[in-house]
């Protein structure tokens, strides 16, 4: 098992292994030809960065067996998905902003966030984990009040993907069975998520071939698996964490 991390030191962009309280550096492409340099970093000196630039973040809705119950949803037959624009990626430690053309209940949405690291394109679901490079944390904030303020449309897009609304990282882990993962979600200091990955209605990999037969993902690509019981509201001066043993803590302020 390994943790990717991408920062900024002095100005550059790098990439690396966190362990403990340091990185170590590697060179070349994160998906590609990569090597180590040797190289050592404290932690605490960089500013971390969002772990992939994506094309593109695929986010889940009604995914999770004991969610859609409490909701009254039937099973999909088929992913329900949207994407969350690239102007709203946001790195571990960044501040998620009140959006200035809306004052309405914002919020939070702990996910588990799978990095494609191969090009997929109708990847078969046996085939799909040979593309997965690794796992991250989410939060998928939401202005929940936006999305069907209209009778007429129902305005996924504009409510997921406001500045700082796509909050992925801080590591990509590799090497686990993401079946075995739990999500929490902790606000100023109380657990208000705590939940299964095996209770997906679709798997990982199953996501992975499914969205694959719609469109093309790219490596850095990120799907976001969609969320289970207890999300609520933030208020201006929270904090927020997701965690997810095995792949990390994803903490920001809302301000």
């Amino acid at each position: 098992m390994a943790h990717w991390i991408r920062y900024e030191n002095q100005g550059q962009s790098g990439f690396g292994t966190v362990e403990n309280d340091s990185i170590k550096v590697y060179a070349g492409e994160l998906f590609g030809g990569k090597r180590p340099t040797g190289a050592v970093l404290a932690l605490a000196a960089v500013k971390v960065l969002t772990p992939t630039q994506p094309t593109k973040m695929v986010a889940l809705w009604n995914n999770f067996h004991a969610l859609a119950a409490k909701l009254g949803n039937a099973v999909p037959p088929e992913p329900l998905y949207f994407l969350k624009g690239n102007n709203s990626f946001l790195a571990h430690g960044e501040t998620i902003r009140v959006p200035a053309s809306y004052s309405g209940k914002v919020v939070y949405e702990g996910e588990l966030g799978i990095v494609i690291g191969k090009r997929c394109k109708a990847v078969t679901e046996a085939e799909a984990p040979g593309h997965v490079f690794g796992y991250t944390c989410i939060n998928d904030v939401t202005a929940a009040e936006i999305l069907n303020q209209d009778a007429s449309f129902a305005q996924w897009a504009r409510a997921k993907s406001f500045d700082t609304f796509g909050v992925f990282g801080p590591v990509i882990a590799t090497g686990l069975d993401p079946s075995a993962l739990v999500v929490k979600t902790v606000l100023n200091g109380q657990e208000r998520q705590n939940y299964a990955v095996a209770d997906m209605i679709f798997s990982p990999a199953r996501l992975v071939s499914l969205i694959s037969q719609d469109m093309t993902l790219e490596p850095g690509d990120v799907i976001a698996c969609g969320t289970s019981l207890g999300v609520g509201s933030m208020k201006p001066g929270s904090s927020v964490s997701i965690v997810i043993d095995g792949i990390g803590t994803l903490s920001n302020r809302y301000e």
